[in-house]
């Protein structure tokens, strides 16, 4: 396996383990792994928050931890990364009001390199155009947004993964070990027990 070079896009209010997760588990088989945030340096940090699933009508939500950025947004060039993954939470609400960022998906899409988002991640995917033709999961309060965006919006269950072409989706957290598990293979990245 050859190392790659990999993009995390985050924002203030982004699902803490949805980030956390792969940040580390990407590092620690070996992948370089830069986590961005729009209008932030490397050294900043940002909100992260916990969405649990508490039998009320929606996910209820809960401080997270600081979670510090590695690289700078503004810095940065798509052409120098392997792949990029979008963590969910409220993060993508806003994120996908940025031109910059609908224009740093839409170069990780027009290029086919591997995008692994989770959550609400697939709203920045269908703020891009990302999705029109393609199947997706996400969180099923996104299901709307994949079916606007021209895309079929596949209901699975929370510790489910789909795989279709250079995209990984998948509905929440509980899904981590499916969903990153998938991204490696896109990756090339072979982990051996």
């Amino acid at each position: 396996m050859s190392a790659k070079t990999i993009l995390l896009l985050v924002g203030d209010f982004v699902e803490d383990y949805e980030a956390m997760v792969p940040f580390q588990a990407l590092r620690m088989v070996g992948h370089r792994v830069d986590a961005v945030c729009p209008g932030k340096r490397a050294g900043e940090k940002v909100k992260t928050a916990i969405h649990d699933f508490e039998g009320d009508q929606t996910y209820s939500e809960k401080p997270g931890h600081w979670f510090p950025l590695n690289a700078t947004f503004a810095e940065i060039d798509p052409r120098h990364y392997d792949a990029l993954v979008i963590p969910g939470g409220r993060a993508p609400e806003y994120l996908r009001l940025d031109p910059a960022v609908l224009d740093l998906v839409r170069e990780f899409l027009d290029a086919g390199k591997p995008i692994a988002a989770i959550c609400h991640g697939a709203q920045l995917l269908a703020a891009a155009g990302g999705l029109k033709g393609r199947r997706a999961s996400a969180y099923p309060a996104v299901g709307p947004e994949v079916k606007a965006a021209g895309g079929t919006y596949v209901d699975l269950p929370p510790t489910g993964a789909l795989v279709d072409g250079n995209l990984v989706t998948a509905p929440a957290w509980p899904a981590h070990p499916e969903w990153l598990a998938r991204f490696l293979e896109l990756l090339g990245t072979r982990v051996i027990p």
